[in-house]
């Protein structure tokens, strides 16, 4: 070997040594929940992120805007789309006008557990949902539990659909949820999340839905001091990362980050059955009046214009039937 070729040889070996001990580029993924820290959904994605960080070699971090710090969900939604954001958890009803599909999950008293909501979610059905938000520039990665959404209010009980009538009612920026409110008979008013402790004090609105740590982290429950639990929707949370960002990453990375979501749903379950426990308790200390004997019957029957409305292709109602028939063990 010539004494050029032995300098071309050692200068390739120097160089491919350097690259094998340079680390790729850290990658740090924006991620937004609207909730406050230590809230269950906050707390599982940053326990995504120590799972990412750890299995790349903290080549892949999360970084965590809690609060609503970026915006509310439609915020969210729209800066994931154009990759602003890499990491999304909201709930699926403001998604119901994107991606189809995920109407389906939303719809009222489909599930009739909570252990049967895991199940199906969990399950091949779950992953068709994910499947299809990936042509609307997103990427499923997982879901997580948003409880039982009831309906609360500062007038009276509701022990019945006609308890409803006439009550301006909060709800997502979600047509299937504007209609669910209207076929109780109750006017609906699409409101973002933060708006809703003054929009309660001020008597812009009489009531809102939702679960019990989400009544309870945000205060609703001193200015809304009726609680009655129809559990109209078990319609979970979804994890969701922006295409553009996804498009970016090497297979191998994709196959981490989609791992490290999945294996943060048990986490988050295990925080949100506890806190939803907690956060019952003190609103019972505060004085709230729990209607926990509610005839479901009444609010289910008042549901059949919202299916013909919302469960319209073959499709979707293909996986209403699956999901009903989907035993609950």
């Amino acid at each position: 070997m010539s004494v050029f070729s032995k300098v071309n040889f050692r200068f390739a070996a120097a160089i491919l040594a350097f690259a094998l001990a340079v680390p790729a580029a850290a990658q740090e993924f924006r991620a937004a929940d609207t909730h406050p820290d230590g809230y269950p959904t906050v707390e599982a994605v940053k326990y995504m992120g120590r799972l990412l960080a750890e299995r790349s070699n903290t080549r892949m971090s999360i970084r965590m805007f809690f609060g609503a710090q970026l915006g509310e969900e439609k915020d969210t939604i729209e800066q994931a789309k154009i990759g602003a954001i890499a990491i999304n958890r909201v709930n699926l009803a403001p998604f119901n006008n994107i991606v189809p599909e995920s109407a389906i999950p939303a719809l009222p008293f489909v599930f009739r557990s909570t252990r049967h909501m895991r199940i199906v979610m969990d399950g091949p059905i779950g992953d068709e949902i994910l499947q299809a938000f990936e042509p609307h520039g997103f990427i499923g990665l997982a879901y997580y539990d948003s409880g039982a959404r009831s309906f609360y209010n500062s007038k009276r009980p509701i022990n019945s659909p006609a308890d409803m009538k006439g009550l301006k009612i909060r709800v997502q920026q979600s047509d299937l949820f504007v209609s669910l409110v209207q076929a109780l008979g109750a006017n609906p008013t699409p409101m973002p999340f933060g708006e809703v402790y003054t929009a309660l004090k001020t008597g812009v609105i009489d009531g809102a839905e939702n679960n019990w740590p989400s009544y309870e982290s945000t205060r609703h429950f001193e200015v809304a001091k009726f609680y009655s639990l129809n559990e109209h929707s078990l319609s979970p949370e979804v994890l969701v990362m922006s295409k553009i960002a996804w498009d970016k990453l090497a297979p191998a990375d994709r196959g981490i980050v989609r791992k490290a979501a999945k294996d943060s749903v048990p986490y988050m379950r295990q925080l949100w059955d506890a806190r939803e426990k907690k956060s019952r308790d003190i609103v019972v200390a505060g004085g709230v009046q729990v209607v926990d004997n509610v005839d479901k019957k009444p609010f289910q029957d008042a549901m059949a214009p919202v299916y013909e409305k919302f469960v319209t292709t073959p499709k979707m109602k293909d996986l209403v039937r699956r999901i009903q028939a989907t035993p609950d063990k």
